[in-house]
């Protein structure tokens, strides 16, 4: 592939490049990997388990939500996703009209829509779920199952720093403004 780089290829370019910066190196690595491993693990999965389903990394991701917390308002959804309100009414209308979510309206509040899945829904994560677990297994069958363990540990810890100090961090960072609106689908400006 044109352009692609090895890790460790990216590894050594890195530390050529920083040799003299003043860096906490083992943390720009933990981040550095948890990126490239997210990137390489959507990628495998999207080409593989996902593709036979004709399904999107954030389709499945958004299923797999509504499969485990149920009936769920779609802001709760996009949040737990990962993705925006609006991308999230994308995904949804393709997955209702493939008979697999069901959008309705909040009982007592108009403004707010609510997601399920569809007893084809509910059937589909059943017989796909097993095989994306198998991927998972495929994806980590380099580690013990102690190993497994301790890297969920881990990645948990990092999701927990952010969660919990996250955003005095950045009020921090920021001088108390709040960050600029992010434009849809694109990077912020540097």
């Amino acid at each position: 592939m044109p352009g692609h780089r090895s890790i460790t290829e990216a590894e050594k370019l890195a530390a050529a490049k920083l040799g003299g910066i003043p860096i906490r190196r083992e943390q720009m690595a933990a981040v550095a990997n948890i990126y490239r491993a997210a990137s390489a693990v959507r990628q495998h999965l999207e080409n593989s388990v996902l593709r036979g389903s004709d399904l999107t990394w954030t389709a499945f991701v958004v299923l797999w939500v509504v499969w485990v917390w149920g009936e769920s308002e779609t802001r709760h959804v996009a949040e737990e996703a990962g993705i925006s309100k609006g991308t999230l009414t994308g995904v949804a209308r393709t997955l209702e009209s493939r008979g697999l979510l069901r959008r309705a309206d909040h009982p007592s509040d108009g403004r707010l829509v609510l997601l399920s899945l569809t007893d084809e829904g509910e059937e589909f994560m059943r017989r796909v779920f097993p095989a994306f677990n198998e991927e998972e297994a495929f994806v980590t069958a380099g580690l013990s199952d102690a190993e497994c363990r301790s890297l969920a540990e881990g990645l948990r810890s990092v999701v927990l720093q952010v969660e919990e100090h996250g955003e005095e961090r950045r009020q921090a960072l920021l001088g108390g403004a709040e960050p600029a609106p992010r434009r849809s689908g694109r990077r912020p400006r540097a």
